[in-house]
């Protein structure tokens, strides 16, 4: 056993699939968070000691998050979609996770860097203390397409539509 009382040695497959269920809802929780810019949410995904390296910026979780702020302010909308995981349990206290994914960013300005869709991976090790937590995290860049302002829908006033904050329906409903 552990210092904290899960078992050192090998997992049982139970206990394997609910470590996984608990993984993937980190991963999940992370798009909910950079999507509705909820910081706390974000926060809450990392343990205080993450480290993490994000296209040009390598840091701590708390170094992450403003650096992400400020990139995040600048889009009307970003949609994180989630497709492939590998949960890979070392034990009953660490994983190595790849997640492949698309993000989607939108801004009102024709900036190429402003209007795309990315394809990414982001390649964790994750570590059970309380719970189950990013300790290290690699996102990936695979591709990149640039999407022109203009080529953008209108979504009609009719229609609700996303919020970037806790007044979502994701919080309300």
């Amino acid at each position: 056993m552990a210092g904290d009382g899960t078992p050192s040695g090998p997992i049982d497959p139970l206990s394997a699939l609910q470590a996984e269920a608990e993984i993937r809802r980190v991963i999940a929780r992370y798009c909910r968070a950079v999507d509705r810019m909820d910081e706390e949410l974000l926060r809450s995904c990392y343990h205080d000691d993450a480290h993490d390296e994000h296209g040009s910026f390598s840091g701590t979780v708390d170094e992450y998050v403003a650096w992400v702020w400020r990139l995040l302010g600048r889009y009307e909308m970003t949609m994180h979609l989630v497709a492939n995981q590998l949960v890979e349990l070392e034990s009953a206290r660490s994983a190595r996770v790849e997640t492949y994914g698309t993000a989607v960013h939108r801004a009102s300005s024709d900036e190429p860097r402003l209007n795309l869709v990315t394809g990414f991976r982001f390649v964790d090790r994750f570590e059970r203390r309380q719970d189950w937590r990013i300790l290290r995290r690699v996102a990936v860049t695979e591709w990149s397409v640039h999407v022109p302002a203009g080529a953008w829908w209108p979504v009609p006033e009719s229609l609700r539509h996303g919020r970037r904050d806790r007044s979502d329906p994701a919080y309300w409903l």
